[in-house]
């Protein structure tokens, strides 16, 4: 079970980590959340469908991490286009927002329970329901990508980044990037089971 995945009775999924890929994990995924943002949470004593006709941003972030884990709806090649991918965002930004910081915020809490539980033990096995097992597959994703867009990864330099030098100042971020893609992969791999 090191290092992957594997299907758990009745559903969910579990996978073993030493204390160091937890709190590799567990940083990934507060960055992440930093990087999304705090959102604007309704008041307790909002209307509930005022709160749900809530109007978010209208232009794309300029972040190239954050376009890319919030692109556009619709491409950009007319001006009615651009229109109704303004009017898309407006509508559901605030809510994919609010969704990919509570599956980071859902990752970071099962590591730190993770962590309470294997005080001392050098690692833990993680055990995931099927709904947790999705919110982790949506936040690896969204490491993924995040990191991908720092690295300026393309399709045609994937084989390369096995291959970098250790003196090659991406190197940890590119190791990060391979492994969250070896977790992900086992994890789909898993659900699909």
């Amino acid at each position: 079970m090191a290092g992957h995945f594997e299907p758990l009775p009745g559903g969910g999924a579990a996978v073993a980590l030493d204390d160091v890929e937890i709190s590799i994990l567990r940083s990934l995924a507060v960055q992440l959340m930093e990087l999304i943002g705090p959102g604007d949470e309704p008041a307790k004593d909002a209307d509930p469908l005022a709160a749900l006709f809530a109007e978010g941003p209208s232009k794309p972030p300029s972040d190239p991490a954050l376009k890319r884990l919030f692109p556009d709806a619709y491409g950009d090649d007319s001006e009615e286009l651009r229109a109704a991918a303004s009017d898309f965002r407006r509508f559901t930004e605030n809510d994919l927002r609010a969704r990919k910081r509570e599956d980071a915020l859902l990752v970071v809490r099962a590591l730190d329970a993770l962590s309470a539980d294997a005080a001392g033990e050098g690692g833990a096995v993680l055990k995931l329901t099927p709904d947790e097992s999705r919110a982790w597959l949506g936040a690896l994703n969204d490491l993924r990508l995040t990191i991908g867009t720092r690295l300026e990864v393309t399709d045609e330099e994937g084989e390369q980044l096995y291959r970098l030098p250790d003196s090659d100042p991406r190197k940890p971020m590119v190791m990060a990037y391979l492994w969250l893609g070896a977790l992900q992969e086992s994890l789909v791999e898993t659900l699909m089971s």
